[in-house]
């Protein structure tokens, strides 16, 4: 693989939570090797407060994030993808766009945190699992020998990924 950073896209289908709090990670995590950004096929228009609050105090920049449509990337002039992450099951299996470069492809499917009911304590909780369970991820996908590995066994690998349970 080249020395461009690998951009790698994270879904979900309100781009308020998971995808965005993925992006953060893979940002950290990808030490300038990877570009990770999210998008949602509805996006609420806001990143959820939670993940807010979450990702500024274990010290993430938050001051870019937005929710966004998955539109954004798929036209002329949006950034190069090397890797699309479905993190939520509605996502999964709705019809995504065409993107540019076809970019290999995994479903890593997350629980809702913002579907969680229960006290403040018990929804942040649930934002808090949910970022372990996809920095657990992420850090095995930053570290796969991608150079090593050819194309059929690198998709084995990201679906393997996205079946590791916590």
């Amino acid at each position: 693989m080249s020395s461009a950073p690998l951009h790698a896209l994270f879904l979900c289908t309100h781009n308020s939570a998971r995808s965005v709090i993925a992006e953060c990670i893979l940002n950290r995590l990808g030490q300038g090797r990877f570009v990770g950004l999210s998008a949602g096929s509805q996006p609420r228009g806001s990143v959820h407060p939670y993940a807010i609050d979450l990702l500024k105090k274990l010290n993430y920049d938050t001051s870019r994030l937005r929710s966004k449509s998955w539109e954004e990337f798929s036209v002329e002039g949006a950034p190069r993808l090397d890797f699309v992450f479905t993190v939520c099951d509605s996502a999964a299996n709705e019809t995504c766009p065409v993107w540019p470069g076809q970019p290999m492809t995994a479903h890593w499917g997350v629980p809702d945190p913002s579907a969680v009911e229960g006290n403040e304590a018990e929804r942040r909780l649930a934002f808090a699992e949910t970022h372990r369970m996809l920095q657990q991820r992420i850090s095995i996908f930053v570290n796969l020998p991608l150079d090593k590995l050819d194309k059929l066994t690198l998709r084995r690998r990201l679906e393997d990924i996205g079946r590791t349970s916590s």
